[in-house]
């Protein structure tokens, strides 16, 4: 359910911004509008960024190899962080030094289709609206009772996180480019729309701060939630067995390691044990189904002197 609501929140979009690039950079041409430009530009980098996202998603889902026998799900994760390469170099410091170019040359929009890039914008926020829309209602089952921070914290699915980021971020972009055509239409000074380009690369630079910060730990490894570790956690002591030690860490979205020193008794055979590591597994698989990859080492509880 997880990668199917991603790929339509991809799809729907990638759609959306395709379209809207288009019209962007088509009111810049008629007006020279650098919040326009900076727009467009935004546009074309979400495009480029659902584009890896996909391919991403595709990747991750080739068969393990003896080079790497865990699997490729983490590909899910690498092309994340890419698209927030993506969205600070292309979007947002492009934006910056739009900005700054503008500021030293503050023309206002002049011309019969001074109109444009208001109809454009408007058309845009409305499309937009429309692919947020669909991230919020792909993203909502997986969130439960999290805040929207918490469940773009704790994802360890890349791809919704980064298309409610994104689609946030465009809406918001939407509305500074409107801020600074409209004050420039109103006033005839160029320097609002240096201020709303200017806006919107300061918003893209930090979204990209966020992703790369929550997809680089994604990629170190991180271990499954707590209510997932307490789920295992129960499982395998749920006929007795004590735990020494239990760590768990994401192999991709939705592929967990699970990795356990479990104590047993010194006259136990290894029948027994063998038997009782098989049901511990069971066990596990079946309070958390993505538990895929499990190792469980028998040893002997040592009480420490003192």
């Amino acid at each position: 359910m997880a990668a199917n609501g991603g790929t339509k929140a991809i799809v729907a979009a990638l759609t959306a911004n395709l379209t809207i690039a288009v019209l962007k950079f088509v009111a810049f041409v008629l007006t020279l509008s650098s919040s326009m430009l900076a727009e467009a530009i935004h546009s074309v980098a979400d495009s480029g960024n659902q584009l890896l996202l996909l391919v991403g998603g595709k990747r991750a889902k080739k068969e393990a190899s003896p080079e790497h026998p865990f699997g490729y799900g983490r590909e899910r994760y690498i092309y994340a962080f890419i698209v927030s390469i993506v969205l600070f170099s292309v979007g947002g410091l492009f934006a910056l030094y739009e900005a700054w170019g503008k500021l030293q040359d503050p023309h206002g929009i002049e011309g019969a289709f001074w109109w444009v890039p208001l109809a454009v914008l408007l058309g845009a926020i409305v499309a937009e609206s429309f692919s947020f829309r669909t991230a919020i209602k792909e993203s909502n089952p997986l969130r439960g009772k999290q805040s929207w921070v918490q469940f773009i914290r704790n994802a360890k699915q890349p791809e919704l996180p980064v298309i409610l980021l994104e689609d946030f971020g465009a809406l918001l972009g939407l509305v500074f480019a409107l801020f600074g055509v409209s004050l420039t239409l109103v006033t005839g000074n160029g320097i609002w729309d240096a201020l709303g380009t200017g806006m919107i690369g300061l918003l893209l630079v930090g979204i990209a701060a966020v992703l790369a910060v929550e997809t680089k730990s994604l990629l170190l490894g991180e271990s499954a939630t707590r209510v997932d570790v307490a789920k295992i956690r129960s499982a395998i002591e749920s006929d007795g067995t004590h735990i020494i030690h239990l760590k768990t860490m994401h192999l991709g979205p939705e592929e967990l390691l699970v990795a356990a020193k479990i104590s047993v008794g010194a006259a136990d055979s290894g029948r027994e044990i063998a038997a009782a590591i098989d049901a511990a597994e069971v066990r596990i698989r079946e309070a958390v189904p993505t538990a895929r990859v499990i190792y469980l080492e028998p040893d002997l509880e040592r009480v420490s002197a003192g």
